[in-house]
């Protein structure tokens, strides 16, 4: 496969307008988000230490009260409800950061990948640790990077890496769990990424086309193209987003509340460290709440194998990631790529089943 050249034809100079407004609007979507919103809010849950809470059985924050008494079809409409009304500031950086890299990507004169299958991978997981969203949130991003033409073992390891890696979640880890814990939340997603390559396929070239900038116009037509631009981008990937991400919602809630409360007193054993790992890859759970839930559930006396197989699974993908990420890169690599978390999630939980030292 061959990279895109890091030679700019005579012809790109005049694309440099669109690409600076595209860079820049990106890149204030970012830090408006980050400064605002994101680190403020990881860096209290970090501070919390011991203290930090989880409202809702799929969401930090609980907008609808949820009761056992309630009939399950009102729960699973609250939970959802829920688990929508955690992730808003995700989806208020992701949909518009999205639609400026599509913006940015139809027009900007650099590499989408490299050659390396090995270099793909580093990259997107070194651009993905800071990226300061959830799996969830994660998705839209990664599926305008498909679409503007990046590699997809860059893309999928970012989107893994921005709520396995960032360093305060990291963070949170070793503050909550005791070490030989805490570094299977690393190990498991290192190995993930690891194996990347083996697991999806490069794509050859574009799924989706995306017209190049129109230069031979006057400044004011330019901008107002640009903005076109930005607002169809921003519409294709609302369409692309919206319906898995409210199918996701239902489904996190069904098997959120078809789950007994924590647990506790479950007996541990090889077929029920298998069910929490699937579990785990399946639930669609917000930032950082994959190492706030498994702590709840630790510090409230759940088998330290269930603890483990939910730490390493919860974070790095989910039934809407999966699910709407299949639709750019296929079915088949979706199933790998979750067989290969839940099978992850399984070796992990039972090295702490079996060598409770480990």
């Amino acid at each position: 496969m061959s990279t895109t050249s890091f030679v700019v034809p005579a012809v790109r100079r005049r694309l440099s307008l669109e690409t600076s407004l595209a860079l820049l609007l990106a890149v204030s979507i970012a830090m408006i988000f980050w400064s605002q919103q994101r680190y403020p809010a990881l860096l209290k849950k970090l501070h919390s230490g011991s203290g930090v809470k989880v409202a809702g059985t799929i969401s930090f924050d609980a907008l609808l009260k949820v009761t056992p008494e309630m009939p399950v079809a009102e729960r699973v409409a609250r939970t959802s409800v829920n688990w929508l009304y955690t992730n808003r500031f995700g989806m208020y950086f992701a949909l518009p950061f999205g639609a400026a890299l599509m913006t940015l990507m139809a027009g900007a004169a650099v590499p989408r990948r490299f050659d390396s299958a090995v270099g793909n991978v580093l990259c997107g997981a070194v651009a993905g640790a800071p990226l300061g969203v959830c799996t969830n949130c994660a998705t839209p991003v990664a599926q305008s990077m498909i679409v503007g033409g990046a590699s997809t073992r860059l893309t999928l390891a970012a989107m893994i890496s921005s709520p396995s890696f960032n360093p305060v979640v990291v963070a949170m880890t070793f503050v909550l769990f005791p070490l030989h814990l805490a570094l299977w939340r690393v190990a498991v997603p290192a190995v993930l990424l690891a194996c990347l390559p083996l697991l999806v396929a490069e794509n050859k070239r574009k799924i989706l086309e995306i017209p190049a900038f129109e230069t031979n116009r006057g400044l004011g037509a330019r901008l107002i193209s640009l903005s076109e631009r930005y607002v169809r981008n921003l519409l294709r990937l609302t369409w692309l987003t919206l319906p898995w991400m409210l199918l996701a919602a239902v489904l996190g809630a069904m098997m959120a509340v078809a789950i007994p409360a924590y647990g506790t007193h479950v007996p541990v054993s090889v077929i029920g460290v298998i069910a929490v790992a699937v579990l785990g890859t399946l639930l669609p759970v917000p930032m950082a709440l994959d190492v706030a839930l498994a702590f709840v559930l630790y510090r409230a006396g759940a088998p330290a194998a269930y603890v483990v197989a939910l730490l390493c699974t919860l974070g790095p993908v989910s039934v809407y990631s999966l699910t709407a990420m299949s639709q750019l890169v296929g079915r088949k690599t979706g199933l790998k790529l979750a067989g290969a978390v839940a099978g992850l999630g399984t070796v992990a939980g039972l090295c702490v089943m079996w060598w409770p030292g480990i």
